[in-house]
């Protein structure tokens, strides 16, 4: 009898052993998180280089943990499956709400004075417009936003449509589309499936630069008036989750990558930016405020 119960305590002991050690080693882990915003490859580049070098300078593992879409973003902050997310304007008002003592560590240095672009399919000849009274002759196009919890490329874009007087049950269709993402909204009116769109201006940019091919059949219509939009926010107990100091270690962390730095020069590169920049969430109220209005905040 007693062998027996050895045979069974044993490997019930090891196991749970085993079970104990995993959840401690997972709650070490600093999980980090983004808003789809682009193609996956793209923001696996750049979220496992930057979790690179952050494990380094944090001394703790640093896991980038892929999501579906904005929504999940969020969601995956609120419950604490993720400790730091890369949101936008509206996703980090919309997570911050849900998630009390949440932090807003920072910005990129494009990120204070962002803007959105309009962009038509070239087939259409239209005149670019001159300001945004002229957004009016979007009216009965068929029309796509990104992501609908997207800032630059959804909640931005229509409230200046609606400052233009023009709203969104005027779009062909009597709706508009949603891509998903900013890169699908160019690859979308590229091709000529939607005759005009709204996206983030910085990549508008850089595919105008890099990727030809996506926007041969494209034209600029408007450059939006600026706003803020991405910023790191932070759960606020990380530093009981790993040691006194960790958040303002994790802040002048990113603070501190520097184009100098060969390695900081690639991930701010990929991030688009020279710099990251301070930021805190009263920079954020317009962004609210405009959320609330368009029903995307409640």
């Amino acid at each position: 009898m007693i062998k027996f119960l050895k045979k069974i305590f044993i490997p019930s002991f090891i196991l749970l052993s085993v079970l104990g050690s995993s959840i401690k080693a997972e709650k070490n882990i600093l999980k980090i998180g983004a808003i789809p915003d682009q193609n996956q490859e793209i923001l696996d580049r750049r979220f496992n280089s930057l979790s690179k070098e952050l494990s380094k300078q944090l001394n703790v593992k640093v896991k980038y943990v892929p999501v579906i879409n904005y929504i999940s973003a969020v969601t995956g902050f609120r419950t604490k499956n993720l400790d730091l997310v890369w949101f936008g304007g509206l996703s980090g008002v919309q997570a911050r709400l849900q998630t009390p003592n949440s932090i807003v560590l920072a910005q990129r240095d494009i990120d204070k004075e962002f803007k959105s672009v309009f962009i038509v399919n070239k087939k259409l000849n239209l005149t670019p417009a001159k300001d945004l009274s002229d957004l009016k002759s979007l009216r009965n196009l068929r029309f796509t936003f990104g992501s609908e919890n997207s800032t630059s490329g959804r909640l931005m874009p229509e409230y200046f449509l609606n400052i233009a007087g023009v709203k969104t049950s005027e779009f062909k269709g009597k709706k508009p589309g949603f891509s998903g993402s900013h890169d699908a909204t160019l690859a979308l009116v590229n091709s000529g499936a939607f005759e005009a769109g709204a996206l983030n201006k910085q990549i508008w940019e850089k595919n105008l630069k890099n990727n030809p091919k996506r926007t041969k059949n494209v034209d600029i219509f408007f450059v939006t008036p600026s706003y803020v939009d991405y910023h790191w926010l932070s759960q606020g107990d990380l530093d009981e989750k790993f040691y006194s100091g960790f958040t303002k270690k994790l802040k002048e962390a990113i603070l501190n990558l520097n184009e100098n730095n060969p390695n900081h020069k690639i991930i701010l590169e990929m991030f688009n930016a020279k710099k990251f920049i301070n930021s805190d969430a009263k920079q954020y109220k317009n962004i609210e405020e405009i959320g609330r209005k368009l029903k995307k905040i409640r």
